[in-house]
């Protein structure tokens, strides 16, 4: 079987307790970009998301490595994307016996790596 060049590997964090809309923001800065400078990129962010968003990105280069045979060197990060999940709603006490809903997010982190040139 002949590896074709349009292969695509990709790896999925799902349940991540941390709001979709706050990891979108790194997601954004990583898109397209190199694996190599998508990692040093993740490295040096002073955002919380670059964690497990980085995880992501080190899995998908191994499934890439190991189910398709690729080099690291040579993947581009081709899409990047968090999707909502499930919210836990927890409640907060208030004044007179009152209770607030507070809803504290998930999201799926997806990261697809394909090869390609490393000078895009």
């Amino acid at each position: 079987m002949a590896i074709d060049t349009t292969t695509e590997v990709k790896a999925i964090a799902r349940y991540v307790r941390m709001s979709p809309h706050k990891v979108r923001r790194v997601l954004d800065q990583i898109r397209g970009r190199s694996y190599r400078e998508a990692l040093i990129i993740l490295e040096f962010m002073p955002y919380r998301a670059c964690e497990p968003v980085l995880k992501v990105l080190r899995s998908a280069a191994a499934n890439a490595e190991h189910n398709e045979g690729l080099s690291r060197a040579e993947l581009l990060v081709s899409q990047a994307f968090a999707d909502q999940g499930p919210s836990l709603k927890r409640f907060r006490p208030r004044a007179q016996g009152r209770a607030y809903q507070i809803r504290k997010p998930t999201c799926h982190i997806t990261i697809t790596v394909a090869p390609g040139t490393a000078a895009e």
